[in-house]
């Protein structure tokens, strides 16, 4: 019998178990295995392991032999090298990592659905910015090329995606398209299924298990060129001639994976271009600074479009002090007379209208009148939000929810007062005082669904309602013809987060949010509701000075030491049990990093431990460590010194996060 090693779907760090077969096996090849007492997959790392130490060091009898061989189901030479570089770079589990990325095999899926592009010519013609960008990106399609286009809203990145991926469909090769959210989807099928004459595939996560794989099947088997667009799993779909990868909203942190390998669809992305030996090329109004930064010191590569296309100009950007309470009316909180006026103007011109607001529910919380008490999750350290027309308190981390109680139960008062807002207290304000006017909400709460996604999309696109009220979902990549105000919420609590980031964040959600404003037109406006009007920051987006920004931040990123100028790892350890949690933290791991980094590693710097920033979710306390360091090979080795010496506690687990977007 031959003996191979073979990455099985379990979390256990290693370079695979040994399991005896018969006849042929090749690497990637997927197989059912005998682990304890089940059976689990597990994917063909080294068909002959009869050389390897562990081999010989290994009694006979405690080597189990290979169940069944999964048919139609192998994964090719760059698939697996991504996946076991990935494995390396999340420190992750690589059995674990592949399974948790494959859709699920099936022995009858349904057939498969897919768009067929029209392929009409173009009405219209690349401007010259956009001629040149697409000039000197073509001539490097042969090859590994990395492209950033920084091109501000409505200044007709797309335009330079469809020649791109047009000019890759007709030399035979596919395309991969990465969307940062499913509710973009729509859009973008409507435009390029209309100019390209292609296959046309949709993948994310409201496709059933059998369309996952039926695309994962006809994805290998492609002999002609076709565009598969979808969210940030879709990077692990093995497309047969790929010949070019294009990411939209680059900076966007739904590239983030939270759950599982907390991986970067976008730093995965490039990996598996220069795997392929393809080009990539990535796309943003609002660059992350990491990537800006790392593209403008390399001198080439990247594109700027500073004009918006066509006639079209940026929007006048207005800031609105809700300090004033001159005229001011309880009965419209959290708007302001100007705001509502604003508003009237604009229905009254037959245009319509965006409310942002970024948070779900009626109110973010509830607080009795009487003695101060809130109502909390029993699972999480936060309190319930209030959710008014379902008339309950939800936990917007756990599933939680309770009917809300007229009365409060530690006192008994019967005055509760609702603190904060979100999309659906500004929606009763807005349909208050536009009775006749059609109003609608665009968030998770209200759309559950990506058939409701469209139809919300669809009504809006066709006039059929008059002003809406969102979250994030409205404020990445939508083309609104008929929108010319924009009014922003809330935005100051964004402000005040203590991570290095939020700064970051608030300027790319507030310039996101505004480029939907105006965008066929010159008259755009945007309003800004805001506490802060004296802050920096909304100078710098009202003049939409993207390169001052970018120059202050780096400035600031530099005296704390953080990206682009040092690279990060959190290590999160979780445990139901909070005393057991903090005593193993604190008396057992920092000890080991410390004496780790002062005998190897100097160039690392050690933070915490310390409690996340919320310490308890899903009755799960969480702890955390911050390591930084400007050598991220010594980053790296450090991590993997770690676990080699580190003695894991029952009850406790730990998870390595390698550039974080959140360090709280």
């Amino acid at each position: 019998m031959n003996v191979a090693r073979i990455a099985v779907n379990y979390p256990l760090k290693n370079q695979g178990l040994l399991y005896f077969y018969d006849g042929a096996l090749s690497r990637g090849e997927v197989v059912e295995v005998p682990l304890g007492r089940r059976t689990a997959l597990g994917c063909v790392i080294e068909p002959d392991a009869s050389a390897s130490r562990e081999f010989t060091e290994t009694p006979v009898e405690k080597i189990k032999a290979i169940t069944s061989r999964v048919p139609d189901w192998c994964l090719d030479k760059r698939e697996l090298e991504l996946f076991e570089w990935m494995s390396v770079y999340y420190h992750y589990p690589l059995g674990q990592l592949i399974f948790d990325c494959l859709p699920h095999h099936l022995k009858r899926p349904r057939g498969l659905e897919q768009t067929q592009g029209e392929g009409r010519p173009l009405e219209f013609s690349p401007n010259l910015a956009q001629r040149s960008i697409i000039d000197s990106i073509r001539d490097g399609l042969s090859g590994f090329q990395r492209h950033l286009i920084h091109g501000v809203t409505g200044s007709g990145k797309t335009v330079v995606y469809l020649d791109l991926i047009k000019a890759t469909i007709d030399s035979g090769k596919s395309v991969l398209f990465l969307l940062p959210e499913i509710n973009l989807t729509p859009q973008f099928v409507a435009t390029f299924a209309r100019y390209l004459s292609a296959p046309i595939l949709t993948y994310h996560s409201e496709l059933s298990d059998s369309q996952k794989y039926q695309i994962w099947l006809a994805a290998r088997g492609m002999e002609r060129g076709a565009l598969i667009l979808g969210v940030r799993s879709s990077i692990f779909i093995p497309v047969a001639n790929l010949g070019l990868i294009v990411i939209d909203e680059e900076h966007d942190t739904s590239f983030k994976q939270d759950d599982r390998c907390p991986y970067n669809a976008r730093d995965v992305a490039a990996k598996k271009a220069q795997l392929l030996n393809i080009p990539i090329v990535m796309g943003s109004a609002t660059p992350s600074l990491e990537s800006y930064y790392n593209f403008h010191r390399g001198g080439h590569g990247l594109f700027e479009m500073r004009d918006r296309a066509g006639q079209a100009t940026l929007p006048e950007i207005t800031l609105v002090d809700a300090r004033d309470k001159s005229g001011a009316a309880e009965e419209i909180w959290p708007l302001v007379p100007a705001s509502v006026e604003a508003i009237r103007s604009a229905l009254v011109k037959g245009e319509q209208v965006l409310v942002f607001v970024n948070r779900l529910g009626f109110a973010s919380y509830l607080q009795c009148r009487g003695c101060g008490h809130q109502f909390n999750c029993p699972n999480c350290s936060i309190s319930l939000r209030y959710y008014k027309r379902k008339n309950q308190l939800a936990c917007h981390h756990c599933d939680y929810k309770e009917p809300l109680n007229t009365q409060c139960p530690e006192c008994g008062c019967l005055t509760l007062s609702q603190k904060g807002f979100g999309t659906e207290k500004v929606e009763e304000i807005l349909r208050s005082h536009f009775p006749d006017k059609k109003i609608e909400r665009f968030d998770r709460d209200e759309i559950k669904t990506f058939k409701q996604l469209e139809e919300r999309l669809g009504d809006f696109h066709a006039g059929r309602i008059d002003l809406m009220v969102g979250t994030q979902m409205l404020s990445k990549g939508h083309n609104f013809e008929k929108v010319k105000l924009v009014l922003i919420l809330g935005i100051d609590n964004q402000l005040n987060f203590p991570d290095f980031r939020s700064s970051e964040r608030v300027y790319q959600t507030l310039t996101q949010v505004a480029g939907r404003a105006g965008r066929y037109s010159q008259d755009g406006r945007v309003l800004i509701q805001t506490l802060n009007p004296d802050n920096t920051l909304f100078q710098i987006v009202k003049a939409h000075d993207f390169h001052r920004f970018y120059e202050e931040e780096l400035e600031i990123r530099k005296l704390c030491d953080c990206p682009p100028f040092k690279r990060l790892a959190m290590i999160h350890f979780s445990s139901r049990f909070q005393d057991r949690l903090i005593g193993h933290v604190n008396d057992h791991v920092a000890p080991i990093l410390r004496d780790l980094v002062g005998k190897h590693f100097n160039e690392v710097t050690i933070l915490g431990p310390r409690p996340a920033h919320i310490e308890k979710k899903s009755n799960q306390f969480t702890w955390s460590i911050l390591l930084k360091s400007g050598d991220l090979a010594q980053l790296h080795n450090l991590l993997k010194s770690f676990e080699l010496n580190y003695k894991s506690m029952s009850s406790v687990s730990y998870k390595i996060d390698i550039d974080p977007y959140s360090l709280i």
